[in-house]
């Protein structure tokens, strides 16, 4: 199955499945799917770059040793509006980990690293690793384009 996404206009995106193309009723839960992966896969490379997108909110909290973390909120977009994040940043506010009160987890403020960062050919600077609990997250062969 390939679904080639449109994120501009989902709707029309164009999903294969065995080199057949579907008809656009055919599409819809596979596109509804591709959209979601999407979503939660570009987040965990490139959250710090959609703090400004409509529907978040930003506020600085005072933690512990004279620090302060950067709650996120989205009220809207995405997968899961409501959803919610405290970064927790460094002495430059590069953001370490989060910890997330998001509506898919049973634990609230669930803990996730953000390191190993790179700049990329075109500058950006991305995460290539995330570790989770017990699970690390590579992020491998990152490129990036104008």
């Amino acid at each position: 199955m390939r679904v080639d996404l449109q994120l501009d206009s989902p709707n029309s995106s164009d999903v294969f499945v065995d080199n057949v193309q579907l008809s656009s009723e055919e599409s819809k839960e596979y596109i509804d799917k591709a959209v979601n992966y999407f979503n939660n896969d570009s987040f965990w490379i490139v959250a710090p770059y959609k703090v400004f997108d409509p529907g978040t909110t930003r506020s600085l909290i005072p933690l512990e040793h004279n620090r302060q973390g950067l709650l996120i909120s989205y009220s809207s977009g995405g997968s899961t509006p409501g959803d919610s994040y405290m970064w927790l940043l460094d002495e430059d506010y590069k953001p370490t980990a989060f910890k997330m009160w998001v509506s898919i987890l049973p634990l609230n403020g669930l803990e996730a690293s953000w390191s190993d960062w790179t700049t990329t050919e075109t500058g950006l600077k991305l995460p290539e690793f995330h570790k989770l609990l017990f699970l690390g997250l590579d992020i491998t062969d990152i490129k990036t384009a104008f």
